[in-house]
């Protein structure tokens, strides 16, 4: 196991790891990943993770599957827990002030001073993979309430604003059952070998998530035909005790059981080296906007004479900018 990393198995003790569950369970439910973002203003019409998309629809170009059904299989269900204050998941602050992943934090990055920030659900249900990707970053004064997320992972592969970078430790855990969708990752970039670490309940990892190219492998058991008729839209809601039901609007889609959908929960801190970067970041000192962010990138990709002319239309402009600074694996999930 690669030392960027921090295995935790198990994770929780006595009856939190039970309590997981629970909270899964009473949440109202979960919206389909093309269905979250904010307004953010640039590029609208540009899906929110672009990036991974146009990769992952790339590396199966040559499949004998339609589009819509390559979609549908990375379109899973996710839902925040928590973000900041707001607590939308009441029952998971406990798990987001957990002392053994701000300790294992402080590790990853050496940095002192952990805040944790963020807690978020994935459910995928048989069929369903989750595409090579690396997670969205956070800048001061940019996250992806203020600006595409897209862009942020531009912002960041390019190394163009470490200055202004928030290290942030991300644990992804697992709670339930659910066969296949191993972690795949590859903690020594993308030119290194892939590392997979096999789910369990209970289990989890902690990584710069940020920086480092992971996926979920296909979840199977169940029907895994049935995930083709998923489209953009449709919500994943509890349904009796053990059993999860796919809503289109009012009609029920198809039914998995508990043991079929794989269920994982993010957590997510940011890291600062002292107590004056914390302070920065909270009183906004500092802090990015779009427009500079956008004429930084605009100004290195002339200087290394790679556009030149009227910088093009914001549709356009964010194809160009993942191109020329993003390097994904040259296989994917």
């Amino acid at each position: 196991m690669s030392a960027t990393v921090a295995v935790f198995d198990p994770l929780l003790e006595g009856e939190a790891a039970e309590a997981m569950l629970g909270i899964r369970r009473t949440f109202p439910g979960y919206g389909m990943y093309s269905n979250e973002g904010y307004d953010t203003g640039y590029a609208p019409r540009v899906p929110q993770r672009f990036d991974a998309i146009r990769a992952f629809l790339a590396a199966h170009e040559g499949d004998a599957q339609p589009v819509g059904e390559l979609a549908a299989r990375t379109n899973y269900f996710r839902e925040t827990y928590a973000y900041g204050h707001e607590v939308r998941a009441p029952g998971i602050e406990p798990f987001m002030h957990h002392d053994g992943l701000i300790a294992a934090s402080r590790e990853l990055f050496g940095h002192p001073v952990v805040v944790p920030a963020i807690v978020y659900a994935n459910v995928l249900v048989p069929g369903q993979v989750l595409a090579m990707h690396t997670d969205v970053p956070e800048f001061r004064g940019a996250n992806r309430k203020v600006m595409p997320q897209w862009l942020l992972v531009v912002m960041h592969h390019s190394r163009l604003f470490e200055e202004h970078r928030m290290p942030i430790a991300t644990m992804i855990s697992y709670f339930g059952g659910g066969d296949g969708g191993a972690l795949r990752y590859l903690p020594d970039g993308v030119d290194g070998a892939a590392e997979h670490f096999q789910t369990g309940h209970n289990t989890g990892l902690l990584l710069d998530a940020d920086s480092v190219f992971h996926g979920v492998e296909r979840v199977t058991g169940g029907d895994e035909d049935a995930v083709t008729g998923l489209r953009p839209g449709m919500r994943l809601v509890p349904a009796g005790l053990a059993a999860w039901d796919v809503m289109d609007g009012d009609r029920v889609v198809t039914t998995y059981a508990d043991d079929e959908i794989r269920f994982s929960v993010s957590w997510k801190a940011y890291c600062f080296a002292t107590e004056d970067e914390h302070e920065r970041w909270r009183l906004h000192a500092d802090d990015l906007s779009t427009d500079q962010v956008l004429d930084v990138l605009d100004a290195d990709l002339r200087g290394l004479g790679a556009m030149d002319g009227p910088r093009p239309e914001p549709s356009d402009f964010a194809p160009l900018l993942m191109d020329h600074y993003i390097r994904f694996p040259s296989t994917n999930v």
